[in-house]
């Protein structure tokens, strides 16, 4: 199985251009993935996208992927226009379950910081369902970082401890629920390595399945490739950085074959992040 992660920053490379084209050419050339998951997709947002519906051209553009859009930011505007920006979650493996959860948004109106989400795709696997959580933590407030964290976590406590498998028949809402205990989880997480978050994440104190960097316990803790900053300079002018990570749930630790970083492609201001599990 591989998934790659990756903050398009809605296609906009280093050189000013929305290319949504290339965010997809250079994400299959790091590998022909089954899991895609992109954060920042805009639709209808002009100072971003020029007007258009992002989701449906990335859908377009993987047309053997089954696309699942949630924003985490929807405004209508007073002409009644729709107006989104969230995660994209593209899947070859059969997709399971859907859940789109509103992360915590403390003091909104006190600090400069937005809506956001962990897009939850249960995807099947040769080795079980497995949940993709593809989320986005605030950049401006570590307060509401935090919290966000907190509720991801509680969302995996939840999941591990009370896993349910669907009926064959989705005939009621009762039978058609999947909820996987293992999962990989992945995104823009805006902390560093060496930030308390990261290692909050992996807080073995919780019941059920913890999470692991999927990097360190593939790799143990030697240095390891920036994901963002190499090649924009204006928004990250303290340099390059990691802030984009894929943690996997302890069952699937053994089963990390490679994490790989495309540091070369300055088609965002973020790198891809690949990962593959053995089946």
């Amino acid at each position: 199985m591989r998934l790659i992660t990756w903050n398009i920053q809605w296609g906009k490379g280093c050189d000013g251009r929305v290319d949504l084209a290339r965010i997809v050419s250079v994400a299959k050339e790091l590998a022909d993935a089954d899991v895609f998951c992109f954060q920042e997709v805009s639709d209808n947002l002009q100072k971003l996208d020029g007007g258009e519906d992002q989701s449906a051209i990335i859908a377009g553009l993987l047309p053997d992927h089954r696309p699942v859009f949630r924003p985490a930011v929807e405004t209508i505007d007073g002409d009644g226009r729709i107006h989104r920006f969230g995660n994209m979650t593209l899947s070859r493996l059969p997709v399971l379950q859907i859940a789109s959860h509103l992360l915590p948004w403390p003091g909104a109106a006190t600090v400069r910081s937005m809506r956001r989400q962990a897009l939850d795709v249960t995807v099947q696997t040769a080795f079980g369902p497995v949940r993709t959580v593809n989320t986005h933590l605030e950049f401006h407030s570590s307060t509401q970082r935090q919290i966000q964290i907190e509720r991801l976590l509680d969302l995996q406590e939840e999941a591990s401890t009370s896993p349910l498998v669907a009926k064959r028949e989705h005939v009621d809402p009762y039978v058609a629920q999947t909820v996987a205990a293992s999962s990989l989880l992945c995104g823009d997480f805006n902390f560093d390595v060496s930030d308390p978050q990261h290692a909050l994440l992996q807080d073995s104190h919780r019941r059920g399945l913890n999470y692991r960097d999927a990097w360190t316990s593939r790799y143990g803790t030697g240095p390891r490739p920036s994901t963002c900053g190499i090649h924009d300079h204006v928004q990250w002018a303290s340099g390059p950085d990691c802030r984009d990570f894929i943690f996997v749930t302890e069952d699937l630790c053994g089963r990390i074959n490679r994490v790989e970083v495309n540091t070369v492609t300055d088609a965002s201001d973020h790198q891809p992040v690949l990962i593959e599990l053995e089946n």
